[in-house]
């Protein structure tokens, strides 16, 4: 016999009998790994309150209750967005760079690539969305935070010479901790190399939409995120280059309340429309459909 309560801290076994056991499972606020609580519930950062974690996974990685929207995985999201069975992934013969023979960095990719089964930090490949071709780049936030290395930026930069080439829009979806420090300047040219590619596409006039998702910061924001011709976010995202406290150490002063939410860059004119989930695909497919009817 199970009895759940709110707020107690601790689970006890109490014996009435020798034939029966009763045993109190709590709900603890603050939860830990691989606890009864974990396992099943959600703290919602947006509600307050607890929801149940199949709730949430069954609605997007989206709250029920309050719309906190949550990590979503990439191949997920690829499935999300584009048609059925559509997407063809690009194959590259790209490998790790190591320039400053970091410390057991090629360990660490290496385990990450075990545990993702991906080979990098995005995915890239060609697909449709509502019968409209597209390219479409998804960041992978569970490998290495999706950093931008050598590899991620040489995938972005075919990605978007291959949209150029042929005649094609290009979406990228960023979720990414910034450049990645393990490859020093390496990373940080990656910068420039893929806002060059873009000049490509702006040449022959064809349509770049960024998706920002949770978080996406550092050298992607300072470079291809925020290079959209309409940059679309989920709600509730980080977004920015230095994180506040660096800022406002910085700066010396304190930063308004919201700063570098999604909804405080709608506000202030840097992106263009917040979109929930689940009505994502929706919105991209409203947008293709009038940029193809503009460019015919």
């Amino acid at each position: 016999m199970i009895k759940k309560f709110l707020g107690s801290t601790e689970s006890s076994i109490r014996k009435t009998s020798k034939e029966n056991k009763y045993v109190t499972v709590s709900l603890n606020n603050k939860f830990k790994e691989n606890s009864v609580d974990d396992r099943f519930w959600i703290y919602c950062k947006g509600c307050n309150d607890h929801v149940f974690k199949k709730d949430i996974e069954d609605n997007l990685n989206v709250c029920p209750k309050c719309s906190t929207h949550y990590k979503l995985k990439a191949r997920d999201r690829i499935s999300l967005l584009s048609d059925k069975d559509s997407f063809k992934e690009f194959e590259f013969n790209v490998d790790i760079q190591d320039p400053l023979n970091f410390p057991k960095y090629v360990e660490k990719v290496n385990s990450y690539k075990g545990k993702t089964s991906e080979a990098e930090a995005i995915i890239c490949g060609i697909c449709t969305i509502s019968n409209q071709e597209i390219i479409l780049c998804v960041m992978n936030p569970d490998f290495m935070m999706g950093s931008m290395g050598s590899v991620v930026g040489d995938k972005i930069t075919y990605s978007i010479e291959y949209a150029a080439d042929n005649n094609l829009p290009i979406i990228i979806c960023t979720a990414s901790g910034g450049a990645r420090m393990q490859e020093g300047m390496i990373s940080l040219m990656q910068m420039a190399k893929t806002s060059q590619a873009l000049a490509k596409l702006e040449e022959k006039n064809l349509l770049y939409l960024t998706i920002l998702t949770d978080p996406t910061t550092g050298g992607v924001t300072a470079s291809f995120s925020m290079l959209g011709d309409i940059i679309i976010s989920e709600p509730n995202t980080l977004i920015g280059f230095a994180g506040p406290r660096v800022i406002e150490q910085t700066i010396n002063q304190k930063l308004p309340k919201g700063f570098q939410t999604s909804e405080f860059l709608l506000e202030h004119g840097f992106i263009d429309l917040i979109v929930n989930r689940e009505e994502m695909k929706n919105t991209i497919s409203d947008i293709l459909s009038i940029h193809q009817i503009n460019t015919n």
